[in-house]
């Protein structure tokens, strides 16, 4: 198997903490990370250190995948030889991916014109004046669309990397990078869930339950159940879920269940029926049509094109 090159193009002010995301998931056997820099060098953090960028944009016409962890200030233009490489970089079929206010970068190179795209949810409204052309969501915690990946605020580089891991190597692998971290796989829900001033009131909080569901799945658990265990109606719970993690308690919970499933399709023989039923999908036929609608392939063809190198699926933009 080929190693993985991830290049991140850093500038001054870079934040360190983006950079570290990328980093840190992209320290792995499978990868080979580096990072580069208009300008080789000495490159000013937003905490006050250095980091060094050994290499400068030549870098970006040997990546795999580019990643933009953060562009300060966020009005900056990038200059045309940024601009240039980025756009050669992705005529030749490299991924582009920005962390937060990486997208400000992305944008400028007219790439994301007609698509989807996030940022922090506080510069998506620059975001859409500043390039009207892009459709800005600012309730989701990423968007892939395989070729070109955004991330929201700092902490969903990380949720955006681990999905970039999960395409190219399956779900179990991400895992084992997520445990090796001390970080949780995959995180659901949108933005809403992290604003400061939309926080849920004392008592409220979901997670709790969200564990307890992951502890359960097997057990045909549904909506009712969901309530019961917060003695709450089925009303008010779907309520709490739309506004704490930006989606119904059906789409969480299946979301849960094809990711079990990812996960025992890599790592175990298991035939389909007993998977669905570990999953708390039913049956092989239940697995099947859900499997195929959320991941886009059979679950047979996921085991045999991905259980030997560990890679693939579980796209998630929502």
């Amino acid at each position: 198997m080929s190693t993985h090159r991830v290049v991140a193009l850093v500038s001054a002010p870079q934040g360190s903490f983006e950079l570290g995301c990328v980093a840190g998931v992209f320290n792995s056997d499978r990868y080979r990370f580096t990072i580069c820099a208009e300008r080789p060098g000495p490159i000013r953090t937003v905490q006050g250190f250095d980091v060094i960028a050994p290499s400068g944009l030549r870098a970006l016409d040997h990546a795999d995948t580019i990643v933009v962890p953060g562009w300060l200030p966020k009005d900056r233009e990038p200059s045309p030889a940024i601009l240039r490489a980025l756009k050669r970089a992705h005529d030749r079929g490299a991924r582009l991916v920005s962390i937060c206010s990486g997208a400000f970068a992305l944008a400028a190179t007219g790439l994301l014109d007609g698509r989807r795209a996030t940022t922090h949810w506080r510069y998506c409204d620059d975001l859409q004046q500043r390039f009207p052309a892009v459709q800005v969501d600012p309730d989701v915690l990423y968007i892939d669309h395989g070729d070109i990946a955004t991330s929201a605020g700092s902490g969903t580089g990380y949720d955006l990397c681990l999905q970039l891991v999960r395409n190219d190597h399956g779900a179990a692998y991400a895992a084992r990078i997520a445990r090796r971290m001390v970080m949780p796989p995959h995180r659901e829900g949108g933005q809403v869930q992290y604003r400061a001033d939309e926080q849920p009131p004392a008592g409220e909080s979901l997670a709790a339950l969200l564990d307890w569901a992951n502890e359960h799945l097997a057990e045909p658990i549904g909506i009712e159940e969901l309530a019961k265990q917060l003695s709450i109606s089925p009303r008010t719970l779907a309520r709490r879920f739309t506004d704490q993690l930006g989606t119904a308690p059906g789409q969480w919970l299946l979301a849960q269940r094809i990711a079990r499933t990812c996960v025992l399709l890599e790592e175990t023989d298991l035939p389909i029926d007993t998977i669905a039923h570990r999953t708390g999908l039913s049956s092989a036929t239940n697995l099947r049509r859900r499997f195929v609608k959320a991941v886009g392939t059979t679950p047979s063809a996921y085991r045999r094109s991905f259980r030997g190198s560990n890679a693939p699926e579980l796209s998630r933009s929502m």
